[in-house]
């Protein structure tokens, strides 16, 4: 029946506002008690994830569920999980939700707006969070305003005539889990996730977010080999436990890493299509891959495919196999995942060098970067959209 529910809210959205249909559609979902909240979103291993409680979450109103919805992408497209720094928790929180509201019609009762506060509308979370924090805070980063000061002397707890202590409507306990994706993936993964939103839509995007979503799509352009580093280094992370805590936001303490430095297991799949078949493009990705494989234990495979695997290579460390095939036919980009599937120990990410033209997996649990030739297109909503250019 909860399911039911959140199918019902994305349906409506699709319909009446198409844009945030779309984005919700392209998350990964799961389910969690989120201690009171209907749901939340968060940025996991470099993948942008729609929580859901399924029992709060069927107790809202038809029109409040979508609303919900349409405020969770919100904070996506805003970046409000990145941007939060060493800022007090609880106020940038209430700043976040106190930036977003005011556009969005149907919250549930209890939403917080500017005017609760006795600001005015319109402004950006860290303009709302200079009003609500007290200068030379100096309270801790997780509650609220100074310290052991009481409720009513604490930043946002004790401004305008809102509650004793204001809380944001939906779950932003999962926000920290976006710290472990570096700041440029994960903003070039939120970037691919809103142009397929608005390829499902024509191109058209509500008013109330034309500007944050220009921006976004365009931004400075940032170095593929960057991207592609930074996206093997989160693939890392994957399922690796923690020995102490996390490195301190405000003090930047270093702390104890992890239990077991384990083998990063990379597949990588290379197109053999004519596009893709120039030897200065194949060698400018292979020194990439060596500078990976030598920073860290990394054992990377390379599979040559075309309408099915040609060639099957293990990354030696010390060179990179510029392989060219003119194998003809028609390419498939569904072998390669084919193979993933295979693999023992499996990999935890997957490098496509492709122009993405043939048929992909409808979905892949997999970490995908499809690193695109300067003319390729991607041939699916989901994984990380990246364009190799030398």
């Amino acid at each position: 029946m909860a399911a039911d529910r959140l199918e019902n809210a994305v349906v409506r959205l699709l319909r009446e506002r198409p844009f945030y249909g779309h984005f919700i559609l392209n998350l990964r979902r799961e389910e969690a008690d989120l201690d009171g909240k209907p749901a939340g979103v968060t940025i996991r291993n470099g993948i942008p994830t729609l929580i859901v409680d399924s029992a709060c979450f069927e107790r809202l109103r038809s029109g409040e569920r979508r609303a919900v919805l349409e405020h969770l992408v919100k904070h996506l497209l805003h970046l409000h999980l990145l941007r939060r720094k060493e800022r007090n928790g609880h106020d940038w929180d209430v700043a976040c939700d106190l930036a977003i509201n005011p556009t969005t019609p149907g919250l549930p009762e209890g939403a917080l707006f500017p005017a609760h506060f006795k600001m005015e509308e319109g402004l950006a979370a860290e303009e709302y969070y200079q009003r609500l924090v007290r200068p030379f805070d100096v309270g801790n980063l997780e509650g609220s305003g100074f310290g052991n000061a009481r409720a009513e002397q604490r930043g946002a707890e004790g401004a305008g005539s809102a509650e004793a202590s204001p809380s944001t409507l939906d779950d932003h306990a999962h926000w920290s889990d976006a710290d472990s994706t570096p700041f440029s993936l994960a903003e070039e993964m939120l970037r691919a996730v809103a142009r397929e939103s608005l390829r499902g839509c024509d191109g058209e995007a509500p008013a109330e977010i034309r500007e944050v979503l220009d921006g976004l799509l365009a931004p400075s352009p940032l170095p593929w080999r960057q991207i592609l580093r930074q996206f093997v280094a989160a693939a890392g992370r994957i399922g690796r436990k923690s020995t102490w805590m996390r490195e301190h936001r405000r003090f930047g303490h270093d702390t104890p890493g992890t239990r077991k430095r384990r083998r990063l297991n990379l597949l990588v799949g290379i197109d053999v299509s004519d596009s893709t078949d120039i030897v200065e493009l194949r060698e400018a990705f292979g020194r990439e891959l060596l500078q990976i494989a030598r920073g860290r234990d990394a054992s990377i495979t390379v599979l040559y495919a075309n309408s099915r695997i040609q060639r099957i290579e293990a990354l030696s460390g010390s060179a990179f196999p510029a392989q060219r095939y003119h194998g003809g036919g028609f390419t498939d980009l569904r072998p390669v995942f084919d193979y993933a599937k295979t693999m023992h120990p499996a990999p935890a990410a997957l490098i496509y060098l492709t122009d993405g033209v043939g048929p992909a997996p409808e979905h892949a649990e997999l970490p995908t970067l499809w690193l695109l030739t300067a003319k390729g297109e991607k041939p699916v909503p989901w994984g990380i959209e990246l364009r190799l250019e030398v």
